[in-house]
């Protein structure tokens, strides 16, 4: 776990909400993220200098995991008014989101949830985020006050559907998955002492950013401590498709299992991190990690495959969880990412699948070809 001393936000700080006075519908309730966005590429260093932010866009893992939370607290809420036993609770299931404006990280979000449909076993919640259209009436951009949910706000940024799935056996005891990566990639985790010996994810993952940054920059991305494995020579001369990156990652600091913070934002954890560098790591693979011109997530589906519980993150000893990402399809300015998500124990938990935009500022014909898919 991160020492006290440690800058990086918590699970908890990054993605701490209010709720605040909802508008009509009367069926819908309001939240408002109180704390700044992560901003991709503002803690990057060269000699120790900070470097100019090249945007403003703040990271989509933030409105994505934030919305789904807020998700979280209404269908719980629902469930408590019931009087809802705890056998009976269901767990989050699966997130389908969709970026459909730039989300800036001097701006709080804020959601409309509705719940949709409610049955013994599933359950469907609506979500609306916006951001307000003129600036925080906190100057500093972050600890966002109250007074902010009642700012003019702009059109949706983003749009999701949450599923709530009861937790059940399996049937006639079927369980199967593939061999976890633990497994299938034994020697090159092995090849290092520990987890710990390999270098942090970059803040960007861009060829030409970690060329001149370095790869030993840990930044300040919230929630997780999270290490790149280096699968340069598992990927050499394999096309696009049958390559894969490893990530390992663990909770920065402890997210106990009290109320508010249940199984639920532990999954949430999952998928908060699951967003980092996907979109960036498709553009290394097909050639554009010199030539980056625009990557930015247009959808987002999230699905968990076993009980919420089976997503709960312990401390330290608890191990490393894995994020096991491949790259099956570019086409069009956009590229995907299939995330799978691996427990310390070779569980397969859960699986991203990302669609985004992924572009080049120069024509793919002026540049000799890296990979095929």
């Amino acid at each position: 776990m991160a020492g006290s001393d440690d800058p990086r936000q918590s699970f908890q700080e990054a993605m701490n909400l209010i709720e605040v006075a909802s508008p009509a519908p009367a069926t819908a309730r309001r939240f408002m993220g109180t704390r700044a966005a992560y901003l991709p590429g503002s803690d990057l260093k060269l000699g120790g200098i900070e470097l100019p932010r090249p945007h403003k866009a703040a990271f989509g893992g933030h409105v994505y995991a934030q919305s789904a939370l807020a998700a979280c607290r209404v269908w719980t809420d629902l469930e408590n008014q019931k009087g809802t036993q705890p056998s009976d609770k269901l767990g989050l299931h699966t997130i389908h989101g969709y970026f459909t404006a730039m989300g800036v990280s001097a701006l709080p979000f804020i959601y409309d949830v509705t719940p949709l449909t409610a049955s013994r076993t599933l359950g469907t919640v609506s979500i609306t985020a916006r951001q307000p259209s003129v600036p925080s009436t906190n100057p500093a951009n972050d600890f966002f006050p109250p007074a902010d949910a009642a700012l003019p706000l702009a059109d949706p940024c983003f749009v999701a559907i949450c599923s709530f799935k009861l937790a059940e056996p399996h049937s006639a005891g079927v369980s199967m998955q593939e061999d976890p990566p633990q497994t299938r990639f034994a020697s090159i985790l092995s090849s290092r002492s520990s987890p710990q010996a390999w270098p942090p994810a970059p803040p960007v993952d861009i060829d030409a950013m970690v060329a001149m940054a370095g790869n030993q920059q840990v930044g300040w991305f919230p929630a997780v401590d999270m290490k790149k494995v280096d699968m340069t020579g598992y990927n050499e001369g394999k096309p696009v498709h049958e390559r894969r990156e490893l990530m390992l990652y663990r909770l920065l600091r402890p997210l106990p299992l009290e109320a508010p913070w249940d199984a639920n934002a532990h999954v949430l954890v999952h998928a908060f991190a699951a967003d980092r560098n996907g979109l960036l790591m498709t553009a290394n693979h097909v050639g554009f990690g010199w030539s980056v011109g625009k990557v930015a997530s247009v959808s987002n589906s999230f699905v968990v495959h076993v009980d919420a519980a089976q997503a709960v993150m312990g401390d330290d000893d608890d191990g490393w969880w894995v994020q096991e990402a491949s790259f099956p399809r570019a086409g069009s300015g956009r590229g995907i990412v299939m995330n799978k998500i691996w427990s310390p124990r070779g569980v397969h938990v859960a699986t991203e699948y990302q669609d985004g935009l992924v572009r080049s500022f120069e024509e793919r014909e002026e540049r000799p070809e890296k990979g095929k898919l």
